[in-house]
């Protein structure tokens, strides 16, 4: 199921509608409620499956891949969910995050994919202290001089590739 039973539905998750005087309201909220329970805080078995498990649990959830067979047919990179009614499904919509319960991944719908495990931001604060920000320019490398002191352009330039490593500065 997934589809509105009534045919109007909220604009981002297709939740059904209730409507003044509608009959058995409680099929439509039922059906939204089985919704919100696989939309909000999704954990996800596996990702790009095209197959339906055989035998899903109550409440498992998957990020259908670009291929879907059966039930699943026609829902590529929607998140699918089993409930005691069956299958619900959420299209994937810009900034849908899901959490992969396989490695503790999170993965993002953007740009009409799934990324999975990246990090956006401007900076990371860890404990009100800034420790990461956006690469800074590339710092040039030790070389010539009248003094050579070996062990300290050892020392500066394994501080240097430690940043490039870290993409705090640009190689």
């Amino acid at each position: 199921m997934n589809d509105s039973m009534s045919g109007d539905a909220t604009a981002r998750l297709r939740l059904p509608l209730l409507h003044a005087g509608q009959a058995q309201k409680e099929l439509d909220h039922n059906e939204a409620l089985a919704m919100l329970d696989v939309a909000v805080q999704p954990a996800v078995v596996a990702m790009g499956v095209d197959v339906p498990p055989q035998e899903p649990a109550e409440g498992e959830c998957w990020v259908i891949g670009s291929q879907p067979v059966g039930e699943w047919a026609g829902r590529e990179g929607a998140v699918a969910g089993w409930t005691l009614a069956g299958w619900r499904f959420l299209p994937a919509r810009p900034g849908m995050t899901v959490w992969r319960i396989e490695d503790g991944l999170t993965a993002r719908y953007e740009a009409g994919a799934w990324r999975i495990g990246e990090v956006r931001a401007s900076r990371i604060v860890i404990d009100g202290a800034s420790m990461l920000a956006a690469p800074q320019p590339a710092i040039p490398g030790v070389t010539g001089g009248s003094t050579i002191d070996l062990q300290a352009r050892e020392a500066v330039e394994a501080v240097l590739e430690t940043l490039r490593v870290h993409g705090l500065i640009q190689r």
